[in-house]
């Protein structure tokens, strides 16, 4: 990637997230970001003597502890030590990624009062492959992703751990390999660097991109399993939804509609005396375009929070004053985590029902059982149909709200908090399910559409087919499909599946 984004704390979007997390992106700060980061660590200087939070007292229940002058930076250090306790697996180095970007990002607003220096160093950590080993359990998402931010600064100052080029190393020695080396922390930088709401942001961020995109992977998939169990074109009549104009709904069924342009197969029953398909195939424009709806309300809050000064206290340059505040709180975010996890749990849970009425001979309209050849000797797409189900019935637990629970921290001084870094790593365990559901139902869609030879389906259905067998061979004799059900669903995460169809009928929906 030779792309680069400027950071000036203002206009940040998922596109730009995705870049730097996934795609490789470099970033900068901006002069204008520089100059506003200046002039509010000036005014962090100007109230040394002052008691201020964050600056020269304790933290949490001990605001009321005050720190001398002479001990402001060891604070520092010593917070970044103590709040880097969290515990488990690390997050996704893609996820840490983003995070990196979005603090430096909150960090140039100029509202944190942190030294250009200290963010520039988190940037260059970005550019040059250096990712903070960061263990993703241990916010509660109340005063932002405090464990989760402390491991990802310890580095800066030369601690922690961090892996470059897929190698481990501790914090110094990442840094000196990349040729970097540690800061020191004058006062208030810690605070900046472990108060925000980064890594629910940076797994939002990247969540609703991959949800956009599984939208309209569901729309493919769903056109593709009416073309196979030869089902009604009717149903996503335009004026249908038009009778009913909710953004999401005339969306998808815009786009099924336009899949299945010119499709031989519809045409050749289109007189047959069935008169209504089952939900699952009917119902899908209204089912999908609720999903639709709902990550609507998810990017637009999302898109909000890339941009949003989370630290505490803020330094606020026009007013000339530091103030105390909770902009930090996780709760915007764990409502849209938890909403983006309802939505692509939805998605899958239709899509199964698709892949059962697929695989079962007594639903599926004359396809053979299991939609395999020599059956008996053959088990065909028989299990990936209970993978589908334990799939989605694993979705169903996970999609339970975390943003609804609440437990006091800090002897009571942090008496709410919003359980926002739970809502996020549900969310991203319930994408990964959903992206393999709807694999499998391409995978089974390509594999039963291929029985109605030579009726050809619609040119989007056929642009769908034809990138599905790219990745994946017809089934011919039974043979292990786990690999091609990862194929797929990496290329459903990727957008692949999607540009295929769209360089065929053009930008969809």
């Amino acid at each position: 990637m030779t792309r680069t984004i400027v950071l000036t704390g203002q206009d940040l979007t998922l596109g730009d997230v995705w870049g730097a997390a996934v795609d490789g992106a470099s970033a900068e700060i901006a002069e204008s970001a520089k100059e506003r980061m200046r002039s509010a660590r000036e005014l962090v200087d100007s109230i040394q003597g002052e008691h201020t939070y964050g600056v020269n007292t304790g933290f949490g229940r001990f605001v009321s502890t005050r720190i001398p002058e002479e001990m402001t930076e060891e604070l520092q250090l010593r917070l970044l030590r103590s709040h880097a306790c969290g515990v488990g697996e690390p997050y996704p180095d893609e996820v840490v990624r983003g995070a990196m970007l979005l603090r430096a990002n909150t960090l140039a607003k100029g509202f944190s009062g942190a030294h250009v220096e200290t963010v520039e160093l988190l940037v260059e950590c970005l550019n040059r492959g250096v990712v903070p080993v960061v263990p993703a359990r241990g916010s509660v998402g109340a005063s932002g992703d405090l464990a989760p931010l402390a491991h990802l600064a310890l580095p800066l100052v030369g601690e922690g751990e961090a892996v470059v080029g897929g190698e481990r190393l501790a914090g110094s020695d990442a840094l000196h390999s990349v040729g970097l080396a540690p800061i020191r922390l004058a006062s208030k930088e810690g605070l900046s660097l472990v108060n925000g709401t980064q890594f629910m942001a940076s797994m939002a961020a990247l969540g609703i991109v991959r949800a956009r995109r599984l939208a309209a992977t569901a729309d493919l998939a769903c056109a593709l399993s009416l073309e196979a169990l030869q089902g009604s074109r009717t149903s996503f009549t335009p004026a249908v939804h038009r009778a009913r104009p909710l953004k999401g709904q005339g969306d998808a069924a815009a786009n099924v509609w336009r899949l299945l342009e010119g499709s031989a197969i519809i045409d050749s029953h289109r007189w047959c005396d069935k008169v209504q398909d089952a939900y699952a195939l009917r119902c899908a424009p209204q089912v999908h375009g609720a999903c639709r709806d709902l990550l609507d309300y998810v990017e637009s809050t999302v898109g909000v929070e890339l941009n949003s000064a989370t630290d505490n206290p803020l330094v606020l340059l026009d007013e000339g004053e530091i103030v105390s505040a909770g902009n930090f709180h996780g709760q915007p975010l764990a409502f849209a985590l938890d909403s983006l996890a309802m939505s692509v749990a939805e998605l899958a849970s239709i899509s199964e029902r698709r892949i059962e009425r697929l695989v079962n001979p007594t639903l599926s309209d004359g396809l053979p059982p299991f939609l395999v050849e020599e059956g008996g000797l053959n088990s065909g797409f028989m299990i990936l149909q209970y993978v589908a189900a334990a799939l989605v019935s694993e979705n169903k637990v996970y999609a339970h709200p975390a943003s609804v629970d609440s437990i006091p921290t800090s002897a009571g001084q942090e008496d709410h908090v919003s359980m926002g870094n739970a809502a996020g790593l549900k969310a991203l365990r319930v994408l990964d399910n959903a992206e393999r559901t709807l694999a499998i139902e391409l995978l089974a869609g390509a594999q039963a559409i291929e029985f109605l030879a030579p009726l050809r389906p619609g040119e989007g259905v056929q642009a769908v087919h034809d990138v599905v067998r790219s990745l994946s061979d017809r089934l011919v004799e039974d043979r292990s499909l786990s690999a091609d059900i990862e194929r797929v669903a990496s290329a459903i995460r990727s957008g692949a599946v999607l540009t295929a169809a769209e360089s065929e009928i053009g930008v969809l929906a």
